[in-house]
């Protein structure tokens, strides 16, 4: 068996194009039916303010301290990189939003073995629907998307009963060193940061299987 834990934030579009290189890696991987996923919450920001009136590109050059012109650069690259994985990500009209009520749906699912559906209706909603992933109400209407009730939705949204496994996941990142996500461990042994070719996930699954079954 092979484990692999993945670090993400759902504003990330280089975490959703990760994701998406290494399903396409896991496609051709022989021994799929052996590899078990877990993902982890990690917040990129945790201190970013929701503001869906001001616009992403804005926040991106503020935050960066760089031009609007290189911030438009920087969407383009991100996008051309999302097209040519089969995504379509609208980065200019995404909103501006804390990932923080997301992450607590991600542990609800994970909780019901649906994390990474959840992790998908996520970064969709964020990046090719461009909604307000921490409105409540559309955060409610995701996991009922996924067979999840609504009150239990509301309740992991509004108490602190997954407050404590964010929590987890982010001093774990820290104990491991990750500095930027996606990042991806394979059996507590061989890391991959970023959103790697789909042939680089996929080499290292096979040498984790190999010396698994050695």
């Amino acid at each position: 068996m092979i484990q692999v834990d993945i670090w993400s934030d759902v504003r990330c579009p280089f975490c959703y194009i990760g994701k998406h290189r290494f399903e396409n890696a896991l496609k051709k991987f022989q021994y799929k039916e052996n590899v078990a996923i877990e993902w982890h919450s990690f917040q990129l920001d945790a201190n970013i303010e929701t503001n869906p009136e001001i616009s992403t590109l804005e926040y991106l050059a503020k935050a960066k301290n760089i031009s609007a012109e290189q911030a438009k650069e920087m969407f383009a690259g991100a996008q051309k990189l999302a097209s040519e994985n089969g995504l379509e990500m609208d980065l200019e009209n995404s909103v501006v939003a804390n990932s923080y009520n997301a992450h607590l749906l991600i542990q609800l699912a994970k909780s019901r073995h649906l994390a990474n559906q959840m992790e998908e209706a996520l970064f969709e909603a964020h990046f090719k629907e461009a909604k307000n992933i921490d409105d409540k109400n559309l955060l409610v209407e995701i996991a009922k998307s996924l067979g999840i009730a609504e009150t239990e939705a509301r309740e992991a949204l509004n108490s602190s009963n997954f407050a404590a496994a964010v929590k987890e996941d982010e001093l774990q990142a820290q104990r491991i060193g990750v500095r930027g996500v996606p990042f991806f461990v394979f059996n507590n042994k061989y890391a991959v940061s970023g959103a790697q070719a789909s042939d680089t996930f996929l080499e290292v699954l096979e040498k984790v299987w190999q010396e698994t079954s050695a």
